[in-house]
């Protein structure tokens, strides 16, 4: 199940990416690549690295499964504010489980 949805939340990634890459006739030799925000280069690749991060953190947690999806939403839907309210307002000492997966009952 976790490796349908990591296979799922990867594919998802790639086509944002896929999607937030500039279009051929908008990039000249004199644009800023800068301009892009997150949709690519290396500002993107950090994004995506801590999004990620957060992911795992998430997943990793003692919280409720209903807490997780919601958390993962938020930081799926807003990636970069989405990871700073994570990482303020998420009480992370108190749901962290000690490093791995609970069975399901």
């Amino acid at each position: 199940m976790f490796q349908y949805a990591l296979a799922l939340f990867l594919q998802l990634s790639l086509a944002a990416l896929a999607f937030a890459a500039p279009i051929a006739g908008e990039v000249s030799a004199t644009s800023n690549t800068w301009q892009y925000g997150t949709g690519g280069g290396i500002l993107g690749f950090i994004v995506l690295v801590l999004d990620i991060l957060v992911f795992i953190e998430v997943l990793k947690s003692n919280r409720s499964p209903a807490s997780k999806l919601i958390w993962c939403l938020v930081v799926f839907l807003f990636p970069i504010i989405g990871m700073v309210l994570y990482w303020l307002f998420s009480n992370r000492a108190e749901h962290n489980s000690g490093g791995s997966y609970e069975p399901l009952p």
